[in-house]
């Protein structure tokens, strides 16, 4: 039962399959050895949150039919991802920006740190860590990841990092975007779009350009990038609470339509079963190809429900990151105590 200190999760039914890559556990857990071996600075703390969040495990479920080497490099990047996302919540936004032109480096010159950017801008003499591990990472992807998918990838990735820029400006101003500024937003924010891109790669495929410009694969790509949004703000909603951050739809929805916590909450809920009728709707009425391309589009796809279903799957039953132990019982979140945040610039 929800109260002033708790609220209670929508119920949430995702129509699609939830599976299990069969060589998950081994893949994810050489990942994280992997991950905490490429770090110098890897305390007790940050290792309990490493094997806490399980990212190899989600990646196990949203990749459960790519060979055990694909598998591998994405649960790499998986870790990387929240690793990034992670860092940027602590960084201002003047370091924000410096942080990812080290990342788009990495990405552009996986096979030798440049200290001088071809903009002119220099980076540290010294490789940062974050630049060792995707170059790590994206060295061995790109032997075998077709050129499309490196291209929209790379692509992804800038406005991923950028949105980061574009959040740490909003914390530090103490501001927010409007509903209708804040969801665009997020689809780059999510980190949802560059994962989508590892799906063409897990299955060894590369969609032509005017299969993914086309008006609906888009509009399925953002109906999964949506639903995977939107369960995730709810989910990350206390944690985030309990640090001070407000970059948060349920924050937005609360404010803009004067809802308490429960209400808002409900809300978003509400969304999430209408982008999921969205995207079997738009599904239904998909055109065809032809009969090789049908087939890749129906792996890529089939890749977007496996990602709706197995991260919310993971972010309620697998991972500890936005449930921390005692704070979810029968569907209801005790609410942490709160504590102050400072405002980077």
């Amino acid at each position: 039962m929800p109260t002033r200190t708790s609220f209670l999760l929508p119920q949430i039914s995702c129509p699609f399959t939830v599976s299990y890559h069969p060589n998950g556990d081994a893949v994810a857990a050489a990942s994280d050895k992997w991950f905490e071996g490429g770090s110098y600075h890897f305390t007790e703390a940050k290792r309990r949150r490493l094997y806490g969040l399980k990212a190899g495990q989600l990646t196990a479920y949203c990749y459960n039919d790519a060979d055990d080497n694909r598998l591998r490099v994405v649960c790499d990047f998986l870790n990387i991802l929240f690793h990034l996302d992670d860092l940027s919540d602590n960084l201002s936004t003047r370091d924000t920006v410096a942080f990812s032109d080290v990342v788009m480096n990495a990405l552009t010159s996986p096979h030798a740190y440049r200290i001088i950017l071809p903009s002119g801008t220099k980076l540290p003499e010294a490789e940062p860590e974050a630049s060792r591990i995707v170059r790590d990472f994206w060295g061995r992807c790109i032997a075998d990841m077709a050129p499309g998918v490196q291209a929209r990838f790379c692509e992804n990735m800038n406005a991923f990092l950028k949105s980061l820029e574009a959040e740490s400006k909003s914390r530090s101003d103490d501001s927010l975007p409007s509903i209708a500024e804040f969801m665009p937003l997020r689809r780059d924010n999510s980190g949802c779009r560059p994962c989508f891109d590892l799906l063409e790669y897990s299955c060894g495929i590369e969609l032509p350009d005017f299969v993914m410009d086309d008006p609906s694969i888009t509009l399925l790509s953002d109906c999964a990038n949506d639903f995977i949004a939107l369960t995730n703000d709810i989910f990350s909603y206390n944690v985030e609470q309990s640090r001070g951050d407000t970059y948060n739809l349920v924050v937005m929805v609360m404010k803009s339509f004067k809802l308490d916590l429960q209400g808002a909450v409900d809300h978003i809920g509400n969304k999430c079963r209408e982008t999921l009728e969205l995207f079997q709707a738009t599904k239904a009425s998909l055109p065809s190809w032809n009969v090789e391309v049908d087939k890749d589009v129906a792996l890529y796809i089939k890749g977007l429900e496996d990602w709706m279903s197995g991260s919310l799957h993971w972010s309620l039953f697998v991972s500890e990151r936005y449930f921390p132990p005692s704070t979810l019982k029968d569907g209801v979140v005790t609410l942490l105590p709160q504590r102050a945040r400072s405002n980077a610039a």
